[in-house]
């Protein structure tokens, strides 16, 4: 229900109370018949209604959880309008609709979000214990980078979706593939699940999985944005599950103008692709670019009734789906922080919720606003924030005062409070959705300076929506803010008053402080590519300023000027680091203080080959890096890649009993800083044989033989030997001994006419004789004509062969010299159709563009 001050609002945000969804009320084509979903709270009297009143239609239950659901076919518009009159319907709301990915997906940067910082820092945080269900078509359970942690399901399928792979991947993604393949919560377990239906998933699939997250990266092909059975049945279950988080990508149509609703006509704003995303107790994300900009395809709010969507920004290269799965690789991490504070107790949703957002960095307009919501998600400042135990619980009745107190130190920049709850249910047909209302306040004890939370004009007016928020009470949303510059230090107490409150309602509170500067990249596991551009990244809060940039190679005492008047407040610079292979660390100069990131390098990363992979041995190589003097080798044994072990050398030698262990990668040492791990290969999928990596003729039919070889490795290679195979046996043709490249061309200076076939013999030191797979030429002089087969059933295509192949006039005469056939065509080999010809002799005559005029005969049988 809505105290006084509820609907006051409700007023001011007056829209037309309906039982019936935007879209439905459109006149159908005639004859058209459609289906829809109602909600209705008594069940078994409806179904009666429906027997007498719509005899024809047929009716299914979609769910039962919360407010029953059910799903009604073959129905005219007449009977729709009929339905939403019924007193025992509560709304009538669109059917399922196609659900699309939320497109495209590049590779992401885990440090936009200070993942690798909490990677760094907090290592013992991966998301172990914990289940995350991405729900969309179904990911590749066979990916390496998932191996050991996929929950088993039906719901797998044959063909898989590439997306939601990338989405499984980003959320928790192991690396077992490479760096680029390790996601948030790298060690969670991942369960998959279908948005054919758009429903919430039943409880008895998602409680037996213990699954805490899941991820919903996709939207439908329209703007929704209004407050139906899917967005009601979704707050329905975070209140029934309280620890169960929802996370949403909020659409890549950012550019789109809604058609529907309050704001309807205003360009770029409310344009959610989905109603379910403005269901209150879930998180709906949008997009950032690599330099923490909004991306313009990112949907933007209001919400229908000017509530704050999205409540949170990531780095999404490619859409808000990227965005969305760090969100819900960022709620597992949250999660498992607080289970190890809290005896393995998982937290509500409402705590993550405030934890994520009072975190979030401000980007875009200064303060929430309906691009960013409350700003870019830090999961580093938000693992913080519980490892701190920043954060309160409690409950809130009709006007009950809860008060909470907070410590500032000195010197802080900024103080931040979060209040967030899990909102009961609302109707659909209300104006609003906020059902219960809390109040947050942040009081200094000393002076008794109150401040109220930020909160954002929602006239419909693409001016009023620009505005900057103020501080007043909020009458919308089921988040509320209050954040204050340059703290003075000492007693503040945080209020949460039940200003409308039908029942008792749970709430959380996070809160922080924060001053000064913080390396996010380079951190000391990172390696920037040289002769590229690298972002450096910081976290800043402070006062407007520049800070002096500088970079130094490890081994000199010059630090190099990479720009003197950096603003701090951007916290990035791109930089087009040297074509070298070093240890280096960057420093920023802010006044008389300095601030050194960590050791770092710059070099390319190693990716092994495959020198050859014989039945009884596999050799491993990768590239020396200037300067290093060992390598890490790593390969996956279990779920997750592991140090194998520590050598001088370049090349590794796989015993047969070592063998069976298909998955390596290489990482430099230098000194006692591990340098980045490459790609990992499948040492058995790298097209490398037992030594001979290709070996194929230089062109099939030719009056030239000529052969490419390409080996692996020339470790212990004797000689190679180019072989023609004949009827009484193998004839050595060309030897190189000893072998010096691994690239060899092999000539043979008197082939026979017609078909050949050869095959490379290699001789290893040790005595033992490897061959090739065996490969065929056709040897043409420029003075012959070949044609196959001869003689030919009537049909049959006939091949005709040249050594040229450009221009190439065929013609077919019969004995007594009358053309029955021609062709003009390129290539050394030709097609003639024999169809209809009579058994008999034929005379092929072939001019080529040189001037020659080759004749051979062919037989028909």
């Amino acid at each position: 229900m809505l105290g006084l001050s509820g609907q006051a609002a409700a007023q001011e945000h007056k829209q037309t109370s309906s039982k019936i969804a935007p879209g439905l009320t459109c006149p159908l084509t005639a004859g058209t018949r459609q289906a829809v979903r109602v909600s209705v709270g008594r069940k078994a009297e409806f179904l009666a209604w429906a027997k007498l009143n719509l005899p024809a239609s047929q009716i299914r239950v979609v769910r039962e959880a919360g407010t029953p659901v059910l799903l009604l076919e073959k129905l005219t518009p007449a009977q729709v309008q009929q339905l939403s009159a019924s007193p025992l319907v509560d709304f009538v709301d669109k059917p399922n609709r196609r659900a699309y990915d939320e497109r495209q997906l590049n590779q992401s940067d885990l440090s936009v979000n200070r993942i690798t910082t909490v990677h760094t820092r907090f290592p013992e945080l991966a998301g172990q214990g914990l289940t995350v269900s991405v729900k969309e078509d179904s990911f590749d359970p066979t990916d390496i980078d998932f191996k050991g942690r996929v929950v088993a399901s039906s719901l797998f399928t044959a063909s898989s979706s590439p997306h939601a792979t990338a989405i499984a991947t980003l959320v928790g993604g192991a690396g077992n593939s490479a760096p680029a393949g390790k996601g948030v919560a790298w060690q969670a377990k991942l369960a998959t699940s279908s948005y054919q239906n758009l429903l919430p998933d039943e409880a008895n699939t998602l409680v037996p999985a213990g699954i805490t997250v899941q991820n919903h990266s996709y939207g439908v092909a329209a703007i929704e944005n209004y407050y139906g059975l899917e967005s009601q049945a979704y707050d329905q279950q975070v209140q029934q599950y309280p620890t169960l988080v929802h996370v949403f990508s909020s659409g890549n149509v950012g550019t789109q103008t809604s058609t529907e609703g309050r704001y309807k006509g205003i360009p770029a704003v409310a344009n959610l692709t989905g109603q379910f995303k403005t269901s209150k107790n879930t998180l709906s994300v949008g997009a950032t670019d690599q330099l923490g900009q909004v991306a313009p395809l990112s949907s933007r709010g209001p919400a229908y009734d000017g509530r704050i969507k999205p409540e949170l920004v990531a780095y999404g290269a490619g859409g808000t789906s990227e965005s969305a799965a760090l969100v819900s690789g960022a709620s597992l991490l949250v999660q498992q922080a607080y289970q190890a504070q809290n005896a393995g107790t998982t937290p509500s949703a409402a705590l993550v919720k405030a934890v994520l957002l009072n975190s979030a960095d401000d980007t875009g307009r200064p303060g929430v606003d309906f691009e960013t919501g409350f700003g870019q998600l830090d999961v580093a400042g938000a693992i913080q924030t519980v490892r701190d135990q920043h954060y309160f619980q409690g409950s809130a009745t009709q006007s009950s005062l809860r008060t909470f107190n907070i410590t500032v130190p000195a010197g802080q920049q900024q103080l931040k409070v979060t209040l967030a709850w899990a909102d009961p249910a609302a109707s659909p047909a209300a104006a609003q959705a906020l059902v219960h209302d809390l109040d947050l306040e942040l009081v200094h004890m000393a002076s008794g300076k109150t401040w109220l939370p930020w909160a954002l004009s929602t006239f419909p007016h693409a001016d009023s929506l620009a505005k900057l928020p103020k501080r007043r009470a909020d009458r919308l949303n089921n988040v509320e803010q209050v954040s204050i510059d340059v703290p003075e230090a000492g007693a503040y107490t945080v209020r949460v008053r039940g200003t409308a409150v039908a029942a008792a309602q749970p709430f959380s509170l996070a809160y922080e402080y924060s001053a000064g500067f913080d390396w996010v990249r380079p951190g000391n596991t990172t390696n920037l590519r040289p002769a590229a551009t690298n972002i450096l990244r910081w976290h800043w809060s402070g006062q407007t300023g520049t800070g002096r940039l500088e970079y130094q190679p490890l081994g000199t005492q010059k630090w190099r000027l990479l720009k003197a008047d950096v603003p701090l407040a951007s916290t990035n610079y791109s930089w087009a680091v040297p074509d070298t292979t070093t240890l280096a660390r960057v420093r920023m100069l802010v006044g008389n203080t300095t601030f050194l990131s960590d050791t770092f390098s710059i070099a390319s990363p190693l990716t092994p080959s495959v020198g050859y992979a014989c039945e009884e041995e596999a050799l491993l190589l990768w590239p020396r890096t200037p300067g290093v003097q060992q390598y890490q080798v790593y390969r996956l044994v279990q779920n997750f890649l592991e140090p194998y072990l520590t050598t001088a050398d370049t090349a590794l030698v796989l015993t047969k009993a070592q063998m069976p262990i298909r998955y390596y990668a290489v990482a430099p040492i230098y000194g006692k800083i591990l340098g980045e791990r490459g790609t990992t290969i499948d040492f058995t999928e790298q097209g490398t044989a037992c030594y001979v990596r290709s070996f194929l003729p230089r062109t099939v039919v030719t009056d030239t033989v000529l052969f490419d070889l390409e080996v692996g490795t020339i470790f212990r290679l004797k000689s190679v030997t180019l072989e023609r195979l004949t009827p009484t046996g193998a004839v050595a043709v060309q030897t190189i001994a000893p072998v010096a490249t691994l690239q060899t061309t092999f000539v043979d200076a008197n082939p026979t006419s017609g078909r050949n076939e050869y095959r490379v013999r290699l001789e290893l030191a040790d005595g033992r004789v490897i061959y090739s797979q065996t490969e065929e030429v056709q040897f043409i002089r420029l003075s012959e004509v070949q044609v196959y087969p001869n003689p030919i059933v009537a049909g049959e295509p006939l091949q005709i062969l040249v050594a040229e192949s450009a221009d190439v006039r065929v013609q077919f005469y019969d004995m007594t010299g009358r053309l029955l056939r021609e062709t003009l065509g390129t290539g050394v080999v030709k097609e003639v159709p024999t169809a209809g010809l009579a058994k008999g002799m034929y005379l092929v005559r072939v001019s080529t563009a040189s001037g020659a005029v080759l004749t051979t005969r062919v037989v028909v049988l």
